[in-house]
C-alpha cells in the first residue's frame, strides 16, 4: 500500500488546484494561499519517497510533472483574470510549456530521457515564492514597495524560466536528442521535392 503514496500525493495536487482557483476568485487568499502551499508540500514529499524507497511508476512520471505544470498554470491564469499580475507573466510560461510539448515530439520514440536542471528547479521554486508575494500582498493590503518586490520575483523567475528554455534547447539539439543528420536528410529531400515539382520548360 505504501507504494501508491506518491501517486496518491500527485491525485491530491489536481484535487487541489479547484480549490485554489476558487479561493482566488473569492478573493480569499489566505486560503488560497494554504492549499497552494500544502500542494507544494505534497510534491515535495511525492518526490522525496518516490527517490527514496524507489517507488517511481510510470503513472508517477507522467502525471507528476503534469500536476506541477497544471497548478502553476492554472493559478497564473487566476492570478491574471483577477488582475493581480500582469499579461506576459502568463504568456512566458504558456510559451515556455509549448515549446517544450514540441521539443518532447522530437524525443518521442527516442530512448532519451532529457533531465531537469537546477535553473529549472529554481525558476519553479522562484514562480512559487512570486505567487505566494501576490496572495500574501493582495490579502493584506500591502504597500506599493511589497507589490514591487512581488513584480521583480515574476520577473526574476520569467528570466530563470527563459533561460532554462534556452538551455534544454541547446541540450537537445547539441547532445544529440535531435539527430542533425536527420534534420540535414530532411532539408536535403524537401528540396529535391521541390525541384521534382517544378514545371519543365
Amino acid at each position: 500500500m505504501f507504494k501508491f503514496v506518491p501517486n496518491i500525493l500527485t491525485i491530491i495536487r489536481f484535487l487541489l488546484i479547484p480549490f485554489i482557483v476558487i479561493n482566488i476568485f473569492l478573493g480569499q487568499f489566505i486560503l488560497a494561499f494554504v492549499f497552494f502551499t500544502i500542494s507544494a508540500l505534497t510534491d515535495i514529499a511525492d518526490g522525496f519517497i518516490a527517490r527514496k524507497f524507489n517507488f517511481v511508476s510510470n503513472f508517477g512520471k507522467l502525471m507528476d510533472p503534469l500536476a506541477d505544470k497544471l497548478t502553476q498554470i492554472i493559478t497564473l491564469a487566476s492570478l491574471t483574470i483577477t488582475n493581480i499580475i500582469p499579461l506576459w507573466i502568463l504568456v512566458i510560461v504558456l510559451l515556455k510549456e509549448f515549446i517544450m510539448i514540441v521539443g518532447a515530439s522530437f524525443l518521442y520514440g527516442k530512448d532519451v530521457v532529457v533531465y531537469s536542471r537546477w535553473y529549472g528547479k529554481l525558476a519553479t521554486v522562484l514562480f512559487y515564492i512570486a505567487i505566494v508575494a501576490s496572495l500574501l500582498v493582495k490579502q493584506f493590503n500591502l504597500a506599493d514597495i511589497w507589490s514591487t518586490i512581488t513584480l521583480a520575483l515574476y520577473t526574476l523567475a520569467s528570466i530563470t524560466t527563459i533561460f532554462a528554455l534556452i538551455m534544454y534547447i541547446r541540450d537537445v539539439y547539441n547532445k544529440g536528442f535531435i539527430d542533425k543528420q536527420d534534420l540535414n536528410k530532411e532539408v536535403t529531400v524537401d528540396k529535391k521535392e521541390k525541384k521534382e515539382r517544378k514545371p519543365k520548360n
